[in-house]
């Protein structure tokens, strides 16, 4: 599919808006709701060492990266049916395109 280049800075606000309720991004911070979002690109879904994941999340078996997060962010229980994540999704591309930006970024 190819993810275009959004807006870091766009993206940090909506983080901050969205996920930052349940997720960091900092390297050795505590896991909250949510994983700590740090090393995200290239794991396998399920795989943040000291998080307690569904089965669901676990079998899931895809690695994230630009692509696979424009999907799931758009609507997480369809592309996890059974994921605890109680999120509805980012239906905005451009959105999810500037937040994915800022992940690749800020997880590193």
């Amino acid at each position: 599919m190819g993810v275009p280049d959004g807006d870091i800075a766009k993206g940090k606000k909506l983080f901050v808006q969205k996920c930052a309720q349940c997720h960091v991004v900092e390297k050795g911070a505590k896991h909250k709701t949510g994983p700590n979002l740090n090393g995200l690109f290239g794991r396998q879904t399920g795989q943040a060492p000291g998080f307690s994941y569904t089965q669901a999340n676990i079998s899931k078996g895809i690695t994230w990266g630009r692509d696979t997060l424009f999907e799931y962010l758009e609507n997480p229980k369809k592309y996890i049916p059974g994921t605890k994540m109680v999120f509805a999704g980012i239906k905005k591309k451009q959105e999810r395109v500037d937040l994915i930006s800022y992940l690749e970024d800020a997880t590193k």
